[in-house]
């Protein structure tokens, strides 16, 4: 079937968003180029006609790059073609799929796969959020069943003026990067990072965000309404009313109990539940597979109610806490001898052994950028989450996507607070190992990673704590928890992860199930997650105040010294021989910024000061008034040169080299000849010098004082 052109623009902004079809990719389901400034992506989706037999969830797999052409590049690589995915396009994956995956009918399990392409790239307007929008447009322009359009937008913060979809250049003067992702009835996903921004400014903020949201989604539905799509016929599959009914009426007191994990542990409670299900199960005939499936489905659906039931009509958490309670914290810096900085974090049954390291730029991390073509990352955080955290075996290898997006978010809650590169020019990476996992390993993940960088004695401004929040919503029923545990996180309609400062927010994440959360309830929420924060924050003060003056001597010295940008070849030599020469000697790492900043950096003190001489002595300057013993190292008709210092050479003139009248310089100088005199002028690189002066200073030493 030939595919209907479309192409249409809405304002959004400050520029216009384009969105064209039926021209590019006709053989997927779904297809779109949007556009946005010079920004463009191609996005096409395409969802199997067979389903996917034994799944118990959803086959969706997103796909997103940022080809190199686009910005007019070729790749930097060895293979000089894209390759694995970068930590932008991961994390951009997960941006478009949080949102989009809960919008699909509960039971299709038909494969979908979303692929998003930058063709395009201004070096100004970020694909990300666009991608979010170019999505749901393919999806929900193509027959397949995606009947809920959603949208993305960027919100930044300027001087007290909301900016959305910023630049890049306004993004790095903006105190809040905000991206949000919704329906026109509600918003379903939230990233932020931000420098302290209080809690009413962010719900300003995601309000803003939903207005604009609101508007692209009708604009899409009025695009699907004139290119008259049908969309694929697909029923939710129902369970055995019967069978629901019976596992409800026999199970519901068993379950309850089996539910309440007060005072019990977390693999304790999952062993007894997996026991109840499997007794649940098999008392249905061995003889009818499709009765045990439906009576294991059953039993799931019951869990959920009970859990709702208990906490909105009851108001009972599972495990006995206040809705607002934080579970135990213990916190201790220190705990590994050899590391520059560590930390151990447990709050309830979650755990990470936190690490810092302290590098030199040397140690920075290079990524390739749409915008930059390469930039240079000095602080890095890498979370990991091994499967005996959760009690389980499995394969250990590459980085996964959430694995990537946990690090992520740790990583922006902290950034905000380090002290800058000219204050404190070390390279950090901190490493979180998630030792156990029971609800929001990322949060544990901010408070050891702060104890752990004032253990390592980095000068941060202030110290960051994160809560993780969840929600569970009826009508006009609703309870907000403080510090979810995973029940709490799976069955709830919203959970969110805040981190800040005793001032304000430095990262937002949520994922929102539901409608009808309304600006009160938002600010409620976040109030709550506040009073968490601050609890957590006071337990950390008490394991560490501030951070260690010194760093650790297992941590390199990182010593700054200033040059003159014209000596750097000097300090560098041909072909890199003289900095090889002098790392070679002292072992000292050196790095040159092409201002004339040279970091040195050793944990030998007696080294550092080597090689600082040894640069002092190669870009050392002649003063006025100076006295120097030189080398004359060449003489001509007017006067002789002389090397005062190494690879300086001054002109001595003949009116110069003596108090008398000189006829030729051969009879007083000779080439090698060692003589002091003294630096008398300058003129850009040529200096001066006299012997003349040193012999007048000589002779009035020896004149007898007058009388006063």
């Amino acid at each position: 079937m030939t595919k209907k052109y479309l192409s249409e623009s809405i304002k959004l902004g400050s520029q216009d968003l384009i969105v064209e079809t039926g021209k590019v990719a006709k053989q997927a389901d779904g297809s779109v180029v949007i556009r946005y400034g010079d920004t463009m992506l191609l996005v096409a989706a395409v969802s199997a006609r067979t389903a996917r037999e034994g799944l118990d969830f959803f086959p969706l797999t997103v796909e997103y790059r940022e080809n190199s052409f686009a910005a007019g590049r070729i790749p930097g690589n060895y293979f000089r073609r894209e390759g694995r995915p970068g930590e932008k396009e991961i994390l951009t994956c997960r941006l478009i799929d949080r949102p989009i995956r809960p919008l699909f009918a509960d039971g299709y399990r038909f494969e979908t796969q979303i692929v998003a392409s930058v063709i395009s790239s201004d070096a100004e307007n970020d694909p990300d959020v666009i991608a979010i929008t170019g999505a749901s447009c393919a999806l929900y322009l193509s027959d397949i069943p995606f009947n809920d359009p959603i949208a993305g937008i960027r919100i930044g913060l300027i001087e007290g003026k909301y900016i959305i979809n910023p630049t890049f250049d306004e993004r790095r003067e903006s105190k809040l990067n905000l991206i949000v992702a919704g329906t026109e009835e509600a918003i379903c996903m939230v990233e932020c990072e931000a420098e302290e921004v209080e809690e009413s400014i962010m719900v300003e903020a995601l309000m803003l965000a939903h207005r604009e949201i609101k508007r692209l989604c009708l604009w899409q539905k009025e695009l699907g309404k004139a290119l008259n799509i049908t969309k694929r016929e697909f029923t939710v599959p129902e369970l055995d009313a019967h069978i629901v009914a019976d596992v409800e009426k026999t199970w519901t007191d068993k379950l309850r109990t089996a539910l309440d994990s007060t005072g019990r542990e977390k693999i304790e409670v999952y062993a007894g539940l997996d026991a109840l299900k499997k007794e649940v199960v098999e008392s249905y005939p061995e003889d009818d597979p499709g009765a045990r499936a439906t009576a294991g489905k059953a039993f799931g659906q019951l869990k959920e109610k009970i859990f709702r039931e208990d906490m909105l009509t009851n108001k009972r958490r599972p495990d006995g806490r206040k809705f607002s309670e934080i579970r135990p914290i213990t916190a201790e810096v220190g705990w590994l001898p050899r590391v520059h900085g560590s930390s151990l974090f447990t709050r309830g049954e979650t755990q990470a052994i936190v690490t810092t390291t302290l590098g030199t730029k040397q140690d920075g991390q290079f990524m390739d950028d749409l915008e930059k073509g390469t930039i240079d990352r000095r602080f890095m955080l890498h979370y990991n989450f091994p499967p005996y955290s959760v009690g389980e075996t499995g394969r250990i290898g590459s980085t996964s996507r959430r694995e990537t997006g946990h690090g992520n978010l740790a990583r922006r809650a902290i950034q905000s607070v380090l002290p800058d590169e000219e204050e404190f020019p070390y390279t950090i990476r901190i490493v979180s190992d998630i030792t156990e996992s029971n609800g929001s390993s990322s949060m544990a993940s901010v408070c050891g990673g702060i104890l752990s960088l004032m253990d390592a004695g980095v000068p941060i401004k202030k110290a960051v704590a994160g809560v993780a929040m969840g929600l569970v919503m009826e009508g006009n029923r609703y309870a907000i928890l403080s510090d979810i545990a995973g029940a709490e996180d799976h069955y709830g309609d919203m959970d969110f992860k805040v981190t800040g400062t005793e001032e304000g927010i430095t990262a937002l994440q949520m994922d929102i199930k539901i409608g009808g959360i309304n600006a009160m309830i938002l600010q409620e929420a976040l109030e709550q997650a506040k009073k968490g924060r601050m609890h957590i924050l006071e337990i950390m003060d008490k394991a560490i105040a501030e951070p260690r003056e010194e760093i650790s001597p297992y941590a390199p010295r990182i010593i700054t010294i200033k040059i003159h940008p014209d000596k750097i070849r000097d300090v560098i030599g041909k072909g890199g021989s003289v900095i090889r020469s002098i790392t070679e000697e002292t072992g000292a790492k050196i790095d040159i910024s092409d201002d004339g900043t040279i970091l040195i950096a050793t944990p030998d003190g007696d080294a550092a000061e080597a090689a600082i001489a040894r640069i002092r002595a190669l870009t050392a300057e002649a003063e006025i008034g100076e006295t120097y013993m030189g080398t004359v190292s060449r003489i001509v008709d007017f006067g002789a040169f002389v090397e005062i210092l190494p690879g300086l050479d001054g002109l001595l003139h003949i009116s110069e080299i003596s108090d008398r009248r000189v006829k030729d310089v051969r009879d007083e100088l000779k080439e090698g000849q060692q003589i002091l005199v003294k630096c008398i002028g300058k003129e850009g690189n040529k200096v001066k010098l006299s012997r003349k002066a040193i012999i007048a200073e000589e002779k009035g030493k020896g004149e007898p004082e007058g009388d006063e």
